[in-house]
């Protein structure tokens, strides 16, 4: 049946499924859930944050330690899939450089990068036909990527992942414009961005991410000309999404009002579930850590309010108490955990219902 549908390219590669299983971190999509994924003809993609922080209990910042962890990772999705795998690199993590170098020697297929402007994203390439997809919240970041990628490495986005302000995680607005819903439309960005994407011979694939549910947006957004989607929250609660259990509950109690925008210390709005934890955030509670990650460019550890790490990892380990999930605008629509296979099965019924 998927055959019915336009098939994702992105260069010479071909998504039989035109889905992009987006990359959540942390511990959320990693080599079982992407693996999943792509053996179901989308694309799948593991999370790069987060990966060889914990090893065997312990907190560990050695960058060689996470470097291994991502190899692992790409290899063991390699090993349970012939398909199409991507990994997710925050362009705001400390490691990027040395994750992006690893993903090329591992051979994955593409590397997607947002959560800042990932301009030097190519120089890592050396040589290797991998993809790279910048993800951008407005076309003047679109243009500014590829006009420095095409002064300074002769090279364009082999695609590109344009993400609203109903995505989960991390957000490419401001908090202001996010709360007071003044953040401009996927659907409006999406249309600006296809018209500057056609320009370029070949045009360059659009992907749009970011509160889509269901086949009937899938399709919707296929009429107005992207390639393709990019879908995270629905597959969180599937079997083989690698997150604790508790994590997954949390999206089946979430109602719409507990979908709510807090400030990162990343410096960023991101949607969270609301609990306890989220509740002493709002207070301005500062919940005092001492930082054995590293993680982030952009956090200073003597101000930030608490660690967002170790609140995402214990999240992920289902310790919800101290911790939060990230989600989308649509999580709390998830009310049962099905199978990947289900699920793509009937995303791709309810697009063509509405092709």
């Amino acid at each position: 049946m998927s055959k019915s549908l336009p098939q994702l390219k992105i260069g010479n590669l071909t998504a039989e499924v035109p889905i992009i299983q987006g990359g959540m971190g942390v511990g959320i999509s990693l080599a079982g859930l992407a693996s999943s994924a792509a053996n179901e003809g989308c694309i799948g993609v593991i999370a790069a944050t987060g990966l060889g922080y914990t090893i065997s209990g312990k907190n560990n910042a050695d960058g060689e330690v996470r470097v291994k962890a991502l190899k692992d990772e790409i290899k063991k999705a390699r090993s349970l899939t012939n398909g199409i795998i991507g990994i997710n690199i925050l362009y705001a993590v400390s490691d990027y450089q040395r994750f992006v170098k690893a993903a090329v020697e591992e051979g994955v297929d593409i590397i997607i990068s947002g959560a800042g402007m990932p301009v030097d994203l190519p120089k890592y390439l050396d040589g290797k036909d991998v993809k790279l997809l910048p993800i951008v919240s407005s076309v003047r970041t679109f243009k500014l990527i590829c006009e420095f990628w095409s002064h300074n490495y002769n090279k364009i986005p082999d695609a590109v992942i344009v993400e609203g302000p109903k995505a989960g995680g991390h957000l490419g607005f401001t908090y202001k414009d996010i709360v007071e819903n003044k953040a401009q439309s996927l659907e409006q960005i999406v249309t600006d961005i296809l018209e500057i994407a056609n320009s370029y011979t070949p045009p360059i694939p659009v992907i749009a991410a970011g509160g889509i549910f269901d086949g009937g947006e899938i399709a919707k957004y296929l009429k107005l000309g992207v390639s393709g989607v990019q879908m995270a929250s629905r597959f969180v609660c599937t079997y083989e999404c690698d997150v604790h259990e508790n994590f997954k509950q949390a999206w089946l109690d979430a109602k719409e009002e507990d979908l709510v925008i807090i400030k990162s210390p990343v410096g960023l709005p991101g949607r969270v579930i609301r609990n306890e934890f989220v509740e002493r955030i709002f207070k301005g509670e500062t919940i005092p850590f001492k930082c054995t990650y590293l993680c982030l460019k952009t956090c200073d550890p003597k101000t930030a309010p608490y660690c967002i790490a170790k609140a995402l990892f214990n999240a992920a380990e289902g310790n919800l108490d101290e911790g939060f999930a990230f989600a989308g605008a649509n999580a709390h629509r998830c009310n049962e955990i099905i199978s990947v296979k289900s699920l793509v099965r009937n995303l791709i019924e309810e697009t063509l219902l509405h092709l």
